[in-house]
């Protein structure tokens, strides 16, 4: 197969930030060592060929493998635990208050589920017994569809489990093999899969979220893309809403109305 030149180099990344909001202008190396194979092996003779299948295919499922080859989705159960311990001392004893008994929660780039299980938990272990009388589903969406059958498999690497407290490995999973553990149905029944590109203009939501998190994905957008998605959120999250950013991301004050917290955790007034 031919090399790529610069000119079909660009076009893939132009293409790829206009329509997933990532940019790879900087990783020729990624983009390479993660396409050529796949693109010689589907019988492609240049990267202008796959690319010109990748536009006119109208199905959609050819940017979805592009997406799912570029796109790490490194994550684990109670990453930065941080955000996990201020959503069960200060988010969820203030929101209990309420008398509506609905917390509405996106976990937004998902990834493969470890967050939203995470919150999940989390979730169940703070109301306990009256955890019956509320609705706390967690909208989960991801744009990857390969991360997102993997999250709703339910099924994980004993080895992944080591962060969460052993009551609740026990409580919350059970073990397949010597290797696996899967997601009980309790738990997987409080998070709602979709895939959903955060590029869309407009958010299709109804209600509006009490917590969002968007942790670790900005850092592949620019600073346009990352201001118009966050004032996005904003405009979608209830007054006393949170918004959790991963630990290596911030938020200036010229770049929406948030509030700074604590490091990577935003309130709406």
């Amino acid at each position: 197969m031919k090399a790529i030149t610069d000119r079909e180099f660009i076009e893939l990344v132009q293409f790829i930030k206009q329509n997933f909001g990532i940019n790879l202008a900087h990783k020729r190396g990624l983009v390479l060592g993660r396409l050529y194979n796949y693109i010689e092996q589907n019988g492609f003779d240049s990267f202008s060929e796959y690319f010109h299948y990748i536009v006119n295919d109208r199905t959609g499922k050819a940017g979805s493998i592009l997406l799912n080859k570029l796109t790490t989705n490194h994550t684990y159960f109670m990453r930065e635990p941080q955000h996990f311990n201020f959503l069960e001392q200060v988010v969820l004893p203030a929101f209990a208050k309420g008398a509506s008994k609905d917390l509405r929660i996106w976990s937004a780039g998902c990834s493969t589920g470890e967050e939203p299980y995470t919150l999940a938990m989390v979730i169940d272990s703070f109301f306990g017994v009256a955890k019956c009388q509320w609705d706390t589903k967690i909208l989960a969406t991801d744009i990857s569809t390969a991360a997102l059958e993997r999250g709703q498999r339910g099924v994980y690497p004993n080895s992944q489990l080591n962060e969460l407290p052993d009551p609740w490995r026990t409580k919350y999973l059970s073990k397949t093999d010597d290797e696996y553990s899967v997601i009980n149905e309790k738990i997987r029944k409080e998070v709602i899969f979709r895939r959903f590109n955060l590029m869309n203009a407009t958010f299709p939501f109804k209600k509006k979220f009490h917590l969002i998190l968007c942790r670790n994905v900005m850092i592949y957008f620019d600073a346009d893309t990352k201001r118009n998605l966050v004032n996005r959120f904003y405009d979608h999250m209830e007054p006393g809403g949170y918004l959790f950013i991963g630990h290596s991301e911030a938020l200036s004050r010229h770049e929406s109305n948030y509030v700074f917290v604590a490091p990577a955790i935003y309130r709406k007034e």
